[in-house]
């Protein structure tokens, strides 16, 4: 099969295409053959390496996991010994952080990893990147315990992450304030922002509401930034550690002063992390926002306009496995 590898970090042209074996199907797995996957920031991070933490997980000198990709949309081609959810022939979406795979025409899949059928109405490249974003935008928001009606700030609201916040936010009844910039105005408007406040006219500098929570969606500002936008008792959660991992220790130290203070959820996915994608999908609370689409082909280039800080919503890759 054709599969998009690496074998050291570095920039986008690390990847490469080339030919492998399939992967074999054991007991408790599925293999997908791939139509659809994504190229997002966790891509990018594990191709590059960075931060030097990500060693740790993936290979300290170089990289483990050669294949990257951790959302994917297909068809179920097989079935371990063992497996019941699924039937070949089954066109499924999931997630798969645990050991990636999905940049390539085939891939094995735990059956209790996240994974569902495809959305009602949903074709392969929208469906497929339903999760990675969504899924760290809901860890934020239920780490922050929003409740209806309550003010909620989304900065970064064009990402993956933060235009699948805005959304989830709206659909739960919240009241959201977005910051994004002049050109997204109106995407983010559609998305169901309450409140634009245009951060390449210095809106947020100037910006005097106050919030139960700060949602960074892009790691690019800080706590002592956004203090003054809590509310008492307010919280702040960013996607990144920030400046020298502060969010970390801040997490710790803040909550016991009983104010304004940082949390740092940290993201599990299970079994039915797929399938509540799946369901705010069919009932129209939540739809991807897809930026570009490129062929498997074209997965460098792909990698380097998510290197670039431009993309908006997402980058999906279509794969066609002969």
């Amino acid at each position: 099969m054709k599969a998009a590898l690496r074998d050291r970090y570095g920039p986008p042209e690390v990847v490469r295409l080339t030919e492998i074996p399939k992967p074999a199907v054991g007991p408790g797995q599925i293999m997908i053959k791939v139509y659809a996957t994504t190229v997002n920031r966790t891509d990018c991070a594990l191709r590059a390496g960075k931060p030097f933490l990500w060693r740790l997980l993936t290979g300290l000198i170089r990289p483990r996991l050669r294949i990257a990709g951790c959302e994917y949309a297909g068809e179920v081609e097989a079935l371990g010994p063992g497996v019941s959810r699924f039937s070949p022939g089954d066109n499924v979406f999931g997630f798969n952080d645990a050991s990636f795979g999905a940049h390539a025409e085939y891939l094995t899949v735990k059956e209790k990893s996240p994974i569902a059928l495809l959305p009602v109405g949903f074709g392969f490249e929208q469906a497929v990147a339903g999760t990675e974003g969504a899924h760290y935008a809901q860890t934020m928001i239920r780490g922050a315990r929003i409740e209806p009606g309550q003010e909620v700030l989304v900065y970064g609201a064009t990402g993956a992450i933060g235009s699948a916040a805005v959304q989830l936010l709206h659909g739960q009844g919240a009241r959201v304030s977005a910051v994004c910039d002049t050109e997204n105005l109106d995407l983010v408007r559609s998305l169901g922002a309450d409140r634009l406040i245009d951060r390449a006219k210095g809106e947020f500098e100037t910006h005097q509401g106050q919030y139960h929570a700060v949602l960074d969606a892009v790691g690019k500002s800080t706590f002592g930034q956004c203090r003054r936008l809590l509310r008492p008792g307010g919280v702040y959660i960013s996607a990144d550690v920030g400046p020298y991992w502060q969010n970390l220790p801040l997490a710790l130290i803040t909550p016991m002063l009983r104010k304004r203070h940082v949390r740092f959820p940290i993201p599990t996915a299970n079994s039915e992390m797929a399938e509540e994608f799946q369901n705010l999908m069919q009932q129209g609370i939540f739809r991807p926002v897809i930026d570009r689409t490129y062929s498997l082909d074209e997965i460098v280039e792909a990698h380097r306009y998510v290197d670039s800080g431009r993309k908006v919503g997402n980058v999906v890759i279509t794969v066609r496995p002969s």
